[in-house]
Formats: C-alpha cells, sequence, structure tokens
C-alpha cells in the first residue's frame, strides 16, 4: 500500500485545494501501478507552520508564498 505525504505551509492552500491534490497524486499513482491499487493508496497533506521551513536561506510565511504565486 502506497503512502504519500505532501507537505504545505500552513495556510498557503485551501480545503478544496488539498483534496485536488489527493485526488491527483492519486491518479497518478494509480496509473503507474493500476487501477486495482486506487482503494489502498494513501495520500496525506500535512501542514507546516508558517515560518517554521526556509526557502534559499529565509523562511517565508503563508503571505509571501501567496505572493510568490500571484507574480
Amino acid at each position: 500500500m502506497p503512502l504519500v505525504d505532501i507537505e504545505v505551509i500552513e495556510g498557503v492552500f485551501d480545503a478544496e485545494q488539498k483534496a485536488q491534490m489527493i485526488q491527483k497524486v492519486t491518479d497518478a499513482m494509480v496509473e503507474v501501478e493500476g487501477e486495482a491499487m486506487r482503494g489502498v493508496t494513501w495520500v496525506r497533506v500535512k501542514e507546516v507552520r508558517s515560518r517554521h521551513w526556509g526557502i534559499g536561506g529565509s523562511t517565508p510565511s503563508a503571505e509571501d508564498i501567496k505572493a510568490m504565486a500571484k507574480r
């Protein structure tokens, strides 16, 4: 049974976006493994508190990430 973890900064993605991540990653795994694996493919979206991880040596907030996405 595959388990896929997706880690994101808390507050960047809403519930609908996280559900889309889960569906699309599940679909990608099923494409590789076969349809029989859909029911046992686990996907978790784990949120890391804002400013508790780094990108390029800085610790961006959720607002910083949202601003970057708009560019």
